[in-house]
């Protein structure tokens, strides 16, 4: 049996990663994706070190070994370790980058630099900078400024270095071949207005990309044409700040206020990393370092030519949609159409709608029937991570404009989209509707919407629960599962939820939904120690738990206490898992996966086998202390048979994948899961099969039922 009972939370997270990083060095993968996989894993790789890592790193510097809260390893060892783990990362990446350019070649697809350009290429970038580039830049001579200017976090900079021609007067008397020459730095901030690849004119079938800063590098003399220097170099350099938000504690201010406020100061946030060019002269890496005063508990990462990419993201796709996965377009819910009333589908039975699998327009045509619609008073809904020109803000607008009572309850604090809300918030505010803006010490992560319709002089409910967010950009990407229902007790189990918002001092009783911070987790237990009791009695006893993470050490001493008693435990967990699966007498009924493919695994579905009659729960709730405790979370239970053996099927279509699904364990060695066997079951594309057959089976049997009438 192993010593340790769990894994780090942030060795599991960077773990997960890597399996990013698989899917970018994965050969069956589609080139254009790899390079997708590959952005993804360094925006992952930003966002880790603005929050977590800095976390640990504040963690460090307050003094405290914190090993009581980071299972058993110091503050300090964890930051040493994390940074060698993320060095290897870094440099496996540059290694899949070199691999995958080479592939490109063989697609006629070029990646070129500045001492590469071709004279018919030559006179479209001279143009290109002079038109495009040169207005957008912010260049910064560091020498002379009283204070080193305040970085962006994770903007791209070239660090530049002119060394000046000789003047007379530094000539030695001595020695008139030796002199002084001065040295001069400055930075160019890598404009974010312009997309990073830029595509050349092209007059055959070759395509040449060049990357935005080795335009600016090829310039370098135009911009810099005013000194007298004898040579000039650029090497690329960023930085990441801690991202903690401090919230202003003046009552005075109003929480918009104070959330703006705090997302401005964001960008003076301490650096936690610095990422150089490993080819930078030691004379201008030390300048810097200096100036932008990195410290021995910042982690340092030696790069390449190139950072920041997560612009990979955005890579052209040329018109070469062979090199991409092919789109599947998303299907209709059998008996749920676009055309006619959707509520009155929704008073007669439940459906549930699982994305990106089927449309995410039933959500739309959910809020735009209700703004519509003269019978609907009301509409509640919470926000917490919206598209850009959200159609869901603009539903609710309209709502609003039609005389509905539209109460919002927006979480300004949702990480890196506080800017983004507050903009909508402003404009839903200005619009009328009622806006909440959460309760003090707890994120409302819940997805949650309730309308009141008069029906024959009644009020009749009728709402949504989901694992995801109401976003239609993030629907297209990341899988989740949203309930539409007109159960009065659920709804109104909803409404309380509401309530809370408003009188939050008050601990409200739910007759169906699980809500956190107050109940989710005890109910949970109740849960677990059930199938332990039916395990010991010798009933049907299981637990299939599919989530994001797995973190929070309480919930998983109750899953290790299970397993011993003999519950047979399957974890779908796409990202943190902490526990330790498969341990000899701590977790030998336990087993964990995760499935790291073209898209996010994001549904949370919680199943129990009740001695034979099972439950399941759908959750907007990971199972991490944050969302079981310090969170505003709903789980509703689902009560319709025929979406319980929907649910209870994606968990089963999950648990056999052999093509993307590895194995969780304490080496954190991302093995796959007997990959390659025969028959071959890639999850996703069997989930999107078995919607597809659903929906074929639905139009045969209307056929047929037409033929013998």
């Amino acid at each position: 049996m192993t010593n340790n009972k769990y894994i780090d939370r942030e060795k599991s997270w960077l773990a997960f990663n890597a399996r990013v990083l698989q899917e970018a060095g994965d050969e069956t993968v589609p080139l254009l994706d790899r390079l997708r996989f590959l952005g993804i894993f360094s925006n992952n790789l930003d966002e880790f070190f603005r929050v977590r890592f800095a976390a640990v790193r504040r963690l460090s510097l307050s003094g405290v070994s914190g090993e009581s809260v980071l299972g058993g390893i110091s503050a300090k060892q964890l930051l040493n370790d994390i940074t060698e783990i993320v060095i290897e990362q870094q440099s496996e990446s540059l290694r899949i980058l070199s691999i995958i350019d080479k592939k490109l070649q063989d697609e006629n697809i070029f990646m070129i630099n500045e001492n590469e350009i071709s004279e018919e290429q030559e006179i479209f970038i001279k143009d290109f900078f002079i038109q495009k580039v040169s207005p957008a830049l912010v260049t910064i001579i560091l020498n002379d400024l009283a204070e080193f200017p305040v970085l962006k976090d994770s903007v791209g900079y070239l660090a530049i270095k002119l060394v000046m021609k000789p003047s007379k007067q530094s000539r030695s008397f001595l020695n008139p071949k030796k002199s002084r020459q001065e040295i001069r730095y400055a930075i160019i901030e890598i404009p974010k207005t312009i997309n990073r690849f830029v595509v050349l004119p092209s007059c055959n079938e070759k395509k040449h990309i060049i990357f935005l800063d080795d335009v600016i590098r090829h310039n370098l003399g135009k911009i810099f044409n005013i000194f007298d220097y004898e040579s000039i170099s650029a090497h690329m350099i960023k930085i990441t700040r801690d991202a903690q938000l401090e919230i202003d504690s003046d009552l005075s201010k109003s929480m918009l206020e104070k959330i703006a406020t705090s997302v401005k100061d964001r960008r003076i946030g301490e650096p936690v990393r610095f990422i150089y060019d490993q080819q930078i002269e030691k004379d201008t890496l030390k300048f810097f370092i200096s100036k932008i005063h990195i410290d021995a508990t910042d982690s340092v990462i030696p790069g390449g030519k190139y950072h920041n990419r997560r612009d990979y993201m955005d890579f052209p796709n040329l018109g070469r949609f062979d090199l991409l996965y092919k789109t599947n377009e998303p299907l209709p819910v059998c008996g749920l159409g676009l055309e006619g009333s959707i509520l009155d589908k929704i008073s007669k039975k439940d459906y549930l709608i699982h994305a990106p699998y089927q449309s995410f327009s039933y959500l739309i045509k959910f809020l735009r029937e209700a703004a519509l619609d003269p019978k609907v008073t009301t509409i509640k809904i919470t926000l917490y991570r919206l598209a850009k020109n959200s159609q869901i803000v603009s539903s609710l607008i309209n709502a609003a404009k039609n005389g509905k009572k539209v109460t919002v309850q927006i979480e300004l604090q949702a990480r890196f989209d506080e800017a983004s809300n507050i903009y909508y918030a402003e404009q839903m505010q200005t619009e009328g509707i009622n806006l909440i803006f959460g309760i003090k010490g707890l994120k409302v992560h819940s997805k949650i919407c309730v309308i009141e319709r008069v029906e024959s002089d009644k009020l009749k409910l009728y709402g949504l629960i989901s694992t995801g967010n109401f976003n239609e950009s993030t629907a297209k990407v990341y899988t989740d599962v949203t309930l539409f229902t007109s159960h009065e007790q659920i709804l109104k189990d909803i409404d309380k939820v509401f309530d809370f918002f408003d009188v939050n001092f008050r601990v409200y009783r739910y007759k169906h939904l699980i809500v956190s911070p107050h109940y989710t987790r005890t109910r949970f237990y109740k849960l677990i120690d059930r199938e332990i009791d039916n395990a010991l009695l010798g009933n049907e006893a299981y637990i299939k738990l599919k989530m994001n993470s797995l973190s929070d050490y309480h919930m998983i001493d109750r899953l290790y206490k299970a397993s011993r008693v003999g519950v047979k435990i399957q974890l779908q967990i796409r990202g943190i898992c902490s526990l330790i699966p498969g341990v000899k007498g701590m977790s030998e009924n336990i087993e964990a996966i995760s499935i790291v493919d073209n898209y996010l695994e994001h549904s949370r579905v919680y199943i129990f086998a009740n001695s034979g009659e099972p439950e399941v729960f759908i959750s907007s709730a990971d199972f991490m202390t944050r969302n079981l405790d310090g969170r505003v979370e709903v789980t509703c239970p689902i009560y319709d048979e025929n979406i319980k053996k929907e649910l209870i099927d994606i968990f089963d279509i999950g648990w056999k994948g052999n093509v993307k699904a590895r194995y969780h364990s304490e080496k954190l060695d991302n093995k796959y899961r007997v990959r390659g066997q025969n028959p071959i079951f890639r999850a996703q594309l069997e989930m999107y099969n078995y919607y597809k057959n659903r929906m074929e089976h639905v139009v045969d049997n209307v056929q047929i039922t037409g033929t013998q009438s």
